[in-house]
């Protein structure tokens, strides 16, 4: 496991969540703005059309079945742009972040596993991951005794 390249693809994997969260809080504010400007527009359109609609209606049918009329159309102008503005965001831009998620989970996956094989390794053969500092460690001491054994027997030598 190399702890670079979990830092990579944790780094990749932060980006593309903000790419991911950008994009639809973009998508969002822009649904919301039409939703009002919408409800705005209609709201003084339908005020005027209402009022014409009214007066034509009042002519030919009662005014009940006129108002009734009228509020079943604006229901269904309501239900329309709602429809059109909570339509889900299209694009290769949502696309691409996702799959780039995808691909660093995948890959932090990958180093968590490389990592899990290493600690149960050395868990299961702790003498695996020992010998390996181990051998040149005990060369040193050899080397280091023989050095000193030699040391000491000239010493004696010259003292004799």
């Amino acid at each position: 496991m190399n702890t670079e390249n979990v830092v990579k693809h944790l780094r990749v994997l932060w980006r593309a969540d903000r790419i991911i969260a950008d994009i639809r809080l973009r998508h969002l504010l822009i649904g919301l703005g039409l939703r009002a400007f919408a409800a705005l527009i209609a709201t003084f359109g339908l005020l005027m059309l209402e009022l014409s609609a009214y007066f034509a209606l009042v002519q030919t049918w009662s005014a009940i079945a006129a108002a009734a009329i009228l509020g079943t159309v604006n229901f269904a102008i309501a239900a329309v742009l709602f429809v059109v503005a909570g339509r889900p965001p299209s694009g290769r831009d949502i696309e691409l972040a996702n799959e780039i998620h995808g691909a660093s989970i995948e890959a932090l996956q990958l180093e968590a596993r490389a990592l899990q094989a290493q600690v149960s390794g050395a868990v299961h053969h702790p003498l695996s991951t020992i010998v390996p500092v181990l051998v040149p460690l005990i060369a040193i001491i050899v080397k280091s005794l023989r050095k000193t054994a030699t040391e000491t027997a000239a010493s004696r030598e010259a003292h004799s």
